[in-house]
């Protein structure tokens, strides 16, 4: 029975929006020409469910090159009114086109001088009426079995928003690049998704001194190697420990001077380790679990292989690699 409900909703939302294809036409194209030309943004207004649709199509128009903004319709008669202007363009959202919300602005916003293009089911409402243009994104029914909750309605309206995005992408001659340029965080996560090998410290740039020494090598470690931290390393470049800048902060705190200790009296004995291997989305993840800022790089012998910082996975203006620097360019943007 479970089953079969879920395929039902999903067949009827499927129908709503496949009845949309045949009603596109000169004022989809009409709708698109009007954005175009448009020297402000396109805003979307709705209510409720639609106005969540709403905030979505304005989400993806802004990611894909055409400059939008929600405006909640309540709040529209309090001030907020004064974002809308003549060279804007305003989609407004309502299933049956009875929304008050909606209908109290629409006179407000064509007296500002935006046009305004409705996305409807009551093609004989008082906010079809109200629009310069009007897409029919009605349904036949809602997939709630009351027929009450916005359900079908809100999936085809999404759907056709969608849809005049795309247009826009085409028409905009919008390309890969431009998408990368507006999606920093896709940069993030291609960095994230590489090993950890091509990222960690190696070698000379290794912030590290053997047991036995004095807290005043491992500040010096520290400055030189601009890690804020040096590894503790025994016999054969076996890992021991880790101090760290907030190690030192804490040792000034009980001590009066800390520079001739030995580090074994200040150091945290059981760093936390990550195989070269994993992802340096791994490794944020266990960075973020046990709140710290460094990894260690260890092979199945406990030897020190190299060190990864916090900087090194989440990049500044450059992504570090090996010591290293990769400009940020193409996909990186």
């Amino acid at each position: 029975m479970v089953i079969k409900q879920a395929k039902e909703v999903l067949k009827i939302e499927a129908q709503g929006i496949l009845s949309l294809v045949d009603r596109v036409g000169p004022e989809f194209e009409k709708a698109i020409e009007v954005i175009m030309k448009a020297k402000g943004r396109v805003i979307l207004a709705g209510m409720g469910k639609s106005g969540l649709v709403a905030r979505k199509i304005a989400a993806t128009l802004n990611s894909t090159g055409t400059p939008s903004q929600f405006l909640h319709p309540a709040e529209a008669i309090h001030g907020d009114l004064g974002m809308v202007t003549s060279d804007d363009v305003v989609v407004a959202i309502s299933n049956s086109g009875q929304t008050t919300e909606i209908n109290n602005i629409l006179p407000m916003l064509k007296k500002i001088g935006a046009k305004i293009i409705g996305f409807t089911g009551g093609m004989d409402s008082p906010m079809a009426e109200a629009c310069d243009l009007l897409i029919d994104v009605g349904v036949e029914r809602e997939a709630c079995p009351m027929g009450m909750a916005p359900t079908a309605s809100t999936t085809a309206a999404l759907a056709m928003g969608d849809a005049l995005a795309v247009v826009l992408i085409n028409r905009r001659h919008f390309n890969q690049d431009d998408f990368k340029r507006f999606h920093p965080g896709g940069s993030l996560g291609e960095r994230l998704a590489v090993k950890v090998r091509e990222i960690m410290l190696t070698n000379d740039r290794i912030p590290m001194v053997p047991l036995g020494s004095k807290v005043q090598q491992v500040i010096e470690e520290i400055d030189a190697k601009k890690v804020g931290a040096t590894l503790i390393i025994g016999k054969d470049r076996r890992l021991a420990g880790i101090v760290s800048d907030g190690d030192l902060r804490r040792a000034l705190l009980r001590h009066k001077n800390i520079h001739g200790m030995k580090i074994e009296d200040i150091m945290s004995p059981s760093p936390k380790t990550i195989d070269e291997s994993q992802t340096a989305a791994e490794a944020l993840g266990l960075m973020e679990l046990n709140a710290i800022t460094h990894l260690v790089i260890v092979d199945k012998h406990n030897r020190v292989k190299g060190v990864v910082h916090l900087h090194d996975l989440l990049g500044r203006k450059d992504f570090r690699i090996n010591g290293g620097f990769r400009p940020t360019t193409g996909a990186d943007r």
